[in-house]
């Protein structure tokens, strides 16, 4: 039998190659939207791909299902209910899938939603037992899956089937089964799921903590305590997946645009998000520009961003990095990319347009202006949870969502008043930032390395 994991970072996704290369045949389970590395796999190991399966319908990421089929004819698999409006063929518990020494049985594991399975996986050459078990996005790797992302009606029964499913169906295989989620860390599916890329069945009852409730009661009030954000982003891919994704050869042609034209696009009403860093991007960008830095989650990031159907530009430093932003936008459903500022921001500057500038102040010069009596607004747009742990005590709290949300003076803040935007590091604070300059704040401020910077120089904490 064949089996490989592919990794998505930052985005955590996982999927999943399993065929058997003597029978020359192999399925896909939850494939990312680029279907290049399936492809390659197939070739490599003389397998022709004839399954594509989805646990459940994803809120994360678009499937590469219906690019799949196109590329290959395989057919697509989901649970009986899944509520997909494409051609699919159904999935029912104890269903049987075989791929030559490749067995794979269904099990029905509701919870994160009401459609998501399971895949009881036996390599038949080395055993008649299953040995492998593709959780979806049930059971994760240190966590389970979020239960709320269906839909707040039907809440507490998502929260029932979750506990059925882990404590109940789960229970019935042993200690030794290996476990392969569908997402790792970086993911919002779940809370706190561990770098590691799979697990035991074991393992997971043992160091698990979402695994060790005495009751229901117990679990229930822990599942529905708190959840992560939920990007902008997810209502728009949960529609796209149940509608079947656009395939990718009909999404916008990629294009390199002058200063001149890309001036026309902005005029239109496009959206720039600028992925330099956060120094640079501080020191000259296009007017109305958003920063969103190339880091390993930035499509999270987009995704709590910018509203869905966007008409996108991009600022980047090289074709390269276009390349590389337009492919995670592509994972998101985030199509509508018109193409990239030709010769960057230096393009820009000797044309004579326009720039606008996010002043980066240090911690140590923000220090000595509180500390003068200076009376300045901070604004702190980390969690909850990071607040709690230790903050800048002149600061005010508005996490970042909150920000985003905001139009016009939803903040309550002067708009003719310097504000000093921090979160953990700098990262988030520039993508704050620019969205208040975007509303008509006229001096915003950074803190340069966030409130880490501001902790490791000794300046007090407040908790």
């Amino acid at each position: 039998m064949y089996f490989k994991q592919i990794a998505v970072p930052g985005l955590g996704c996982f999927s999943y190659a399993i065929g058997c290369p003597a029978a020359g045949a192999m399925a896909v389970v939850d494939p990312k939207r680029d279907i290049q590395d399936y492809l390659d796999i197939a070739r490599d190991e003389g397998m022709r791909i004839t399954h594509v399966i989805e646990t459940h319908v994803h809120a994360d990421h678009v499937s590469g299902n219906r690019d799949l089929r196109e590329a290959t004819g395989a057919d697509i698999y989901f649970h009986e209910s899944a509520p997909v409006k494409f051609e699919h063929k159904a999935l029912r518990e104890g269903d049987i899938i075989e791929i030559g020494a490749a067995r794979m049985e269904v099990l029905h594991t509701p919870g994160h939603t009401p459609n998501s399975i399971s895949l009881l996986v036996t390599d038949k050459q080395r055993s008649a037992e299953p040995g492998m078990l593709l959780t979806g996005d049930l059971l994760f790797v240190g966590d389970i899956g979020r239960p709320d992302l269906p839909g707040a009606e039907i809440l507490d029964e998502q929260v029932a089937n979750l506990y059925e499913s882990l404590y109940v169906k789960l229970a019935r295989h042993p200690d030794h089964m290996e476990v392969y989620p569908a997402h790792g860390q970086g993911s919002l599916c779940g809370r706190g799921m561990s770098a590691k890329q799979s697990s035991t069945l074991g393992y997971e009852r043992r160091a698990n903590p979402m695994l060790s409730f005495a009751s229901f009661e117990e679990f229930r009030s822990e599942v529905l305590g708190q959840f992560p954000i939920r990007p902008k982003s997810f209502s728009h891919i949960i529609g796209t997946n149940m509608a079947g994704a656009p395939l990718t050869d009909q999404c916008p042609l990629k294009r390199s645009l002058s200063p001149e034209q890309f001036e026309r696009a902005m005029a239109e009403g496009m959206t720039v998000i600028d992925t330099r860093d956060a120094a640079a991007f501080g020191g000259f960008h296009l007017p109305g520009s958003l920063n969103i830095g190339f880091e390993k989650q930035l499509a999270n990031w987009v995704g709590m961003a910018v509203e869905p159907g966007t008409d996108i530009l991009f600022v980047v430093e090289s074709r390269e990095r276009y390349e590389d932003m337009r492919r995670e936008l592509l994972r998101i459903g985030y199509d509508q990319v018109h193409g990239w500022l030709a010769g960057g921001m230096s393009a820009w500057l000797l044309s004579g347009r326009p720039v606008e500038s996010l002043a980066q102040i240090s911690a140590a010069d923000l220090r000595k202006r509180l500390d003068s009596g200076e009376a300045l607004r901070v604004l702190d747009v980390r969690t909850p949870g990071e607040r709690a742990a230790g903050h800048i005590p002149q600061a005010r709290h508005t996490p970042l969502m909150d920000v985003l949300d905001s139009t016009g003076n939803g903040l309550g803040l002067p708009k003719d008043e310097e504000i000093i935007v921090t979160c953990g590091s700098g990262y988030r604070s520039n993508i704050a930032g620019s969205h208040l300059q975007r509303q008509g704040y006229a001096k915003i401020s950074s803190l340069a390395g966030g409130f880490l910077a501001w902790s490791r120089a000794g300046n007090p904490v407040a908790r």
